[in-house]
């Protein structure tokens, strides 16, 4: 495009303004090059300016350095980072008392195809010089799109050795399998504690329970749970707790259902507080709309949608931000009341400039 002004098609400055000659529903734009405003007497040396500032030495010699994008929150003098292990795409099936064709029309209103990905996440609190893991991921056992843990944790400047506790939220390979070495069954975390609910330890060791269950469950749930936990177990690193403060300033919040001792962890009190789920939402498109469907993982699936409706409500009524091990990463949020059930709202992240 020239515009009638011969040779300007290289040095055209793509702007706009009305035309009152041609208008168009009462108004139409058309382009307007450097010519026309050269034509008009105004910014006739424009050119001229543009084309020494990109032949400016000043101006290659800027610094440009790379952003750094924060996915960390504060709580008091606590940190709060999340830690990606990967992620899992489950079957339509892995949801209940939902029909698939409900499953893809909430995912299309998410504006997601294919399965009802759950991210998996773990966090790491930093508190001055201490350092606490919330959750180990999945280490080797659930294929080629998980197992990223310790990525992560190079990533955040975290050396395994440094972690002085870990907060399961329950024993499910997807957030205890990252314990040990199943090589050598040598613990990951040597100078680790490891904190989980009273009951949690005792299900996943009762040998009754274990008769009980499937041969799928045996081996993925209680075998492989005992072969996690007992290396720390025989180290005397195995701390259980019923509720209440279990590290300065973190509440162990019980949401059993999902397991016999399903627990959140609170970091903080008041609105801006952070609470960490494990299994509380496993697909946000479905679950939070529609808290009563559960899962085929669920030890109780009854007890499983009453606690994930009280935790909601804690989180809602007291204004606290969540940090979800299912929800998509980072898995930061607030949770809003949406008719008869919720919806999740994503913070912004931070940029550091």
């Amino acid at each position: 495009m020239n515009d009638g002004c011969r040779g300007s098609n290289s040095r055209e400055e793509l702007a706009w303004r009305a035309c009152p000659k041609d208008r168009r529903g009462g108004r139409t734009l058309r382009s307007v090059t450097v010519c026309d405003r050269m034509r008009h007497g105004r910014e006739s040396k424009v050119m001229d300016t543009i084309d020494a500032l990109h032949k400016s030495p000043a101006k290659l010699a800027v610094p440009m350095d790379a952003l750094a994008f924060s996915f960390d929150r504060k709580v008091g003098d606590m940190t709060i980072t999340p830690l990606t292990d990967g992620y899992l795409d489950p079957d339509f099936k892995f949801l209940r008392d939902i029909p698939d064709e409900n499953v893809q029309l909430l995912l299309k209103l998410g504006h997601r195809d294919g399965p009802p990905r759950a991210s998996v996440n773990a966090y790491a609190v930093r508190a001055g010089e201490r350092i606490f893991l919330i959750d180990t991921g999945s280490g080797n056992t659930m294929g080629p799109t998980c197992g990223r843990l310790f990525e992560s944790l190079e990533a955040a400047g975290i050396a395994p050795a440094d972690v002085e506790a870990i907060m399961l939220t329950h024993v499910h390979p997807d957030h205890s399998n990252g314990l040990i070495d199943l090589a050598t069954n040598t613990r990951l975390f040597p100078n680790a504690e490891i904190l989980l609910h009273e009951k949690e330890l005792a299900h996943w060791f009762d040998d009754d329970e274990m008769a009980a269950a499937d041969e799928r469950a045996q081996h993925r749930y209680f075998e492989m749970g005992r072969r996690q936990l007992t290396p720390y177990v025989e180290a005397g690193r195995v701390r259980t707790f019923n509720e209440g403060e279990i590290l300065p300033g973190i509440l162990a919040v019980p949401c059993h259902g999902h397991t016999p001792g399903h627990t959140a962890y609170q970091i903080g009190t008041g609105p801006g507080a952070i609470l960490v789920w494990g299994d509380t939402v496993h697909v946000q498109e479905v679950q939070l709309p529609f808290p009563d469907v559960t899962v085929i993982f669920d030890w109780n699936p009854v007890d499983a949608a009453t606690s994930r409706r009280r935790i909601i409500e804690k989180v809602v009524a007291e204004g606290l931000t969540v940090a979800g091990a299912h929800l998509h990463f980072p898995g930061f949020g607030n949770i809003a009341r949406n008719g008869p059930g919720y919806a999740l709202v994503q913070q912004p992240e931070l940029l550091k400039m």
